[in-house]
């Protein structure tokens, strides 16, 4: 709407051509022509449009990397402590905080429908699995770590870097370790920096 607004159409205007069907209306304050083909990802996308500052996180970011089986019922965002909760009434949000060093390593930018949509990287994904894993459950970050394994190269001095700029390096030398060992019945240890 606010685009609509600078290029000097009236909100009546916009709200007849809605009505007209000539523009669809995605969630509050943001159109889209409805001659265009279909968003690919209409939450991601509106979630952006409508908070600039979130970035996908946990399960959104495990779906949007295919490290998931789940099928996210909220857009899964971060924000630095302290910060507005974004308000969105559809697609729903699940916000999580995150401490500016963690909050501003990983990203990664994707254009998804001419919309810059933020999100974490695989492998700072996966370590936010690990800090939150309380919150999203135990099952979810196993099977990220069985996909991420399976279909990606793994990272390990990445997954690292971002497990101590999150405080889980403990747990995530440990489950790293384990699963490392069991799939190629070698020592991890030599991988590991210290």
């Amino acid at each position: 709407m606010s685009e609509a607004l600078a290029a000097g159409v009236s909100r009546y205007a916009l709200y007849s051509t809605h009505r007209k069907g000539v523009v669809d209306k995605l969630s509050r304050g943001i159109y889209r022509l409805s001659c265009l083909p279909p968003v690919s990802n209409p939450d991601l996308v509106t979630v952006a449009l409508r908070a600039p500052k979130a970035i996908v996180c946990l399960v959104s970011a495990l779906a949007f990397h295919k490290m998931t089986t789940q099928i996210p019922h909220a857009v899964s965002i971060a924000l630095r402590a302290g910060s507005m909760t974004p308000r969105i009434n559809y697609p729903p949000i699940a916000v999580y905080r995150f401490s500016k060093q963690s909050y501003e390593a990983g990203i990664e930018t994707y254009t998804i429908d001419n919309t810059q949509v933020k999100v974490y990287c695989a492998e700072k994904t996966l370590v936010d699995c690990f800090k939150f894993r309380n919150r999203i459950g135990m099952d979810v970050v196993i099977e990220a770590l069985k996909l991420y394994t399976k279909n990606k190269p793994v990272q390990i001095d990445e997954l690292m870097k971002y497990a101590r700029i999150c405080r889980v390096e403990k747990i995530m030398k440990h489950i790293l370790r384990r699963c490392y060992e069991y799939r190629y019945s070698k020592p991890l240890d030599s991988l590991l920096h210290s």
